[in-house]
């Protein structure tokens, strides 16, 4: 095979995989959310730092009235947490993961945000060393309510 034809034929193989290669990262930018938080906080200073680890462009705002926030933002009473976050029209409430997060700005489904209340051990944010990982849901709600993802500490199940 002559040198022009073997050079084709590894051209026409690679290039696909190349052009895909070189838009990851290029054209796509980190996500940007804004999470409101009490400025005393650490396990919500905590989360922030675990969403910039994953790629996020997290602003913070420090807030001594979550309620009203949560309220504004329409976070039922019974999945609140203590910090939410807003990011591309969706409310995150509590810990959420960020393959979470990343999962939910794929789908783009009808809903208002994702939640996990309370404060789940070793979900991200809550990292208690030596403790067990406490098994905890991430909620889809809005106009309807459902389990949209099962993790244990940081690892989806």
């Amino acid at each position: 095979m002559d040198r022009t034809r073997r050079w084709f034929m590894l051209s026409a193989t690679v290039a696909p995989f190349v052009a895909k290669w070189s838009r990851i990262g290029h054209t796509a930018s980190p996500p940007k959310i804004s999470v409101t938080k009490d400025p005393n906080c650490g396990c919500c200073s905590g989360w922030v730092e675990h969403l910039r680890r994953e790629g996020f462009e997290v602003e913070t705002i420090d807030s001594p009235d979550l309620s009203r926030i949560k309220a504004q933002h329409g976070v039922p009473t019974d999945l609140a947490a203590c910090h939410t976050a807003q990011v591309e029209g969706y409310v995150i409430e509590g810990h959420v993961p960020a393959s979470a997060i990343r999962r939910l700005l794929q789908e783009r489904p009808a809903a208002i945000g994702l939640a996990v209340p309370n404060m789940p051990i070793n979900s991200p944010g809550m990292e208690v060393p030596g403790a067990p990982d406490e098994p905890y849901e991430v909620i889809l709600f809005g106009p309807q309510r459902r389990t949209y993802a099962r993790f244990k500490g940081a690892a989806e199940n």
